[in-house]
């Protein structure tokens, strides 16, 4: 048994499939949600849930706010628990019954013109690295320039490999568990004003020391 953890339905039980999925502890999830609220990210998102198993963290973005997720489970049993999760909380969100890499496939647009302000990856630990190479190389289409992708894996398995479009901007670990949290690169314009700033930051500093 879970629960949602805190939001408009804290405290709901979910229910979990008898096997085949590996939620994500209630422990976790609270400091995995803890750090996205304190990246102002839940409000108002549009949240892709791949490998969704139960729902939980999809389902737990809603409740803090969230305005839709989509839930992509390919294990018939387990979209099924899914769905009657979703029915149960009344929760803003839909269940697709698909592998996540077909999922993702079917859409062939330019990258960063996609409507997902959020995507949550937990996969199976047995899953293999190419597998997870491609999942990542796929979301180009579906996210927004401001886009989160948070993947979920345990500390043995590798680090993910980034496409281009997306960088590495914190890691999280948690007993066994390490959430990395990854967004679009900002346009090279902001970051050539963010270092012309930081350079002016820095030489008016050293004119305020001569000064002195």
């Amino acid at each position: 048994m879970t629960r949602i953890v805190a939001g408009s339905a804290k405290g709901r039980t979910l229910a979990v499939p008898k096997s085949g999925t590996r939620p994500t502890s209630e422990r976790v999830r609270e400091a995995l949600f803890s750090r996205l609220d304190h990246m102002n990210v839940l409000d108002g998102a549009t949240v892709l849930d791949l490998y969704a198993g139960t729902g939980a963290l999809g389902l737990e973005a809603m409740s803090r706010g969230g305005a839709h997720a989509t839930l992509v489970e390919k294990a018939s049993a387990a979209a099924r628990v899914a769905s009657a999760n979703v029915r149960s909380t009344g929760l803003p969100a839909r269940v697709v019954t698909a592998d996540a890499r077909t999922y993702l496939g079917a859409r062939n647009a330019e990258a960063l013109a996609g409507d997902i302000d959020l995507v949550f990856i937990d996969p199976p630990y047995d899953i293999a690295e190419e597998d997870m190479t491609t999942v990542l190389a796929s979301l180009g289409p579906w996210i927004v320039p401001d886009a989160l992708v948070v993947v979920e894996r345990s500390t043995r398995a590798p680090a993910p490999t980034w496409p281009d479009f997306l960088v590495l901007e914190d890691q999280r670990t948690w007993g066994e568990t390490v959430a990395y949290f990854a967004g679009p690169p900002p346009p090279k314009d902001e970051t050539a004003d963010g270092a012309q700033s930081l350079e002016d930051a820095q030489a008016s500093s050293s004119e305020e020391e001569e000064d002195r």
